[in-house]
């Protein structure tokens, strides 16, 4: 073997023994949850500590006037109000600190966007179904997504732009100046000046 090649495996050996014995820092992982039935429940997957960020995906179906569905691989069952019991698996994870989203589109399904309008009746719904807002059918329950992830794999590439822009409407801006002021989200003086700023001035 030639020396170079020793040299490189050394090096190759010391940077992985220095990943075990300092242990790797998983933050900003993301993965995709609800496209494999084997793949344990919501909960199990952020009990595991290994991301930060959950998509859960899909609903294939929404747009162009049809009837939005959520396939979830045998998770939970959307037409009978199945998916509802995902309700504490999102709050656990949530608790966590991991961020719980929808991912819309897929690789296989019928979405497609036709209009500007279009856009804002799938973000009207997407709101009220799974974010902050309110409807009699939300498909998980009580529980509020964090956002939405777009993995648009088919369709057209129209009007995702709009769709983006229409739910944006419905975030808050600014922060309450009080625990009275603010239905959640409040955030203490002392954090926001400690971990806050501190992290959006490194950003």
């Amino acid at each position: 073997m030639s020396i170079k090649s020793a040299i490189s495996l050394t090096l190759i050996g010391s940077v992985l023994l220095m990943m075990l014995l300092s242990g790797i820092d998983a933050r900003g992982i993301a993965i995709y949850w609800g496209q494999n039935g084997n793949e344990g429940t919501l909960a199990e997957t952020c009990a595991t500590g290994n991301y930060d960020f959950v998509n859960i995906a899909f609903p294939p179906t929404f747009g162009n006037g049809q009837t939005p569905m959520i396939n979830l691989a045998g998770h939970c069952d959307h037409y009978t109000n199945g998916c509802t019991g995902l309700s504490s698996d999102i709050k656990s994870c949530q608790a966590k600190g991991i961020k719980v989203m929808l991912s819309l589109g897929g690789g296989a399904g019928s979405y497609d966007l036709t209009s500007s309008k279009d856009a804002r009746q799938v973000a009207t719904y997407l709101w009220n179904n799974f974010l902050g807002g309110q409807s009699a059918s939300r498909p998980f329950g009580d529980a509020a997504l964090d956002g939405i992830d777009f993995d648009i794999e088919g369709g057209t590439n129209q009007h995702w732009g709009d769709l983006a822009r229409y739910l944006s409407r419905y975030s808050k801006n600014g922060l309450p100046a009080s625990p009275e002021a603010a239905g959640s989200g409040f955030i203490p003086v002392s954090d926001l000046t400690s971990q806050v700023l501190p992290a959006i001035k490194v950003l």
